[in-house]
């Protein structure tokens, strides 16, 4: 069951640019910034959920996504408590999904993706928090 909105994730060209434009408008500075490889991504807390803008060099997923895309929602994400019970729901459904099973990534969170096509064209992410 979803337990709330986690954050929405945006792809940006300019993360530099976009960050100043969210410093100015929020009057506040990302909770977090991380760089993972080509990837560069900064975190903007709004009420309970997270704005995630990414910005992904030459070979990320979101460089190619950038480039046949363009900027904006990239995907919507929400808390789960119990994500595998979750993905076998979602696959009993016939919803089409792009992992079968979560993904652990640093910190002990759980994540996995739904495609767009199993969400009237919208890419949702499932999170579980670590605990």
């Amino acid at each position: 069951m979803i337990k709330n909105l986690h954050h929405v994730g945006i792809v940006v060209k300019d993360l530099d640019a976009t960050m100043k434009t969210y410093d100015a408008m929020l009057g506040a500075k990302p909770v977090s910034k991380m760089e993972m490889g080509p990837m560069r991504k900064a975190d903007y807390k709004v009420g309970g959920s997270l704005l995630e803008f990414f910005h992904g060099g030459a070979g990320s997923p979101f460089a190619d996504w950038l480039a046949k895309n363009g900027e904006g929602i990239h995907h919507i994400s929400y808390e789960v408590q119990d994500i595998a019970g979750e993905l076998k729901k979602l696959a009993e459904l016939g919803v089409k999904l792009q992992d079968k099973e979560p993904r652990e990534i640093p910190g002990g969170t759980k994540i996995a993706f739904v495609g767009p096509e199993g969400s009237s064209g919208v890419v949702i992410e499932l999170v579980e928090p670590a605990k």
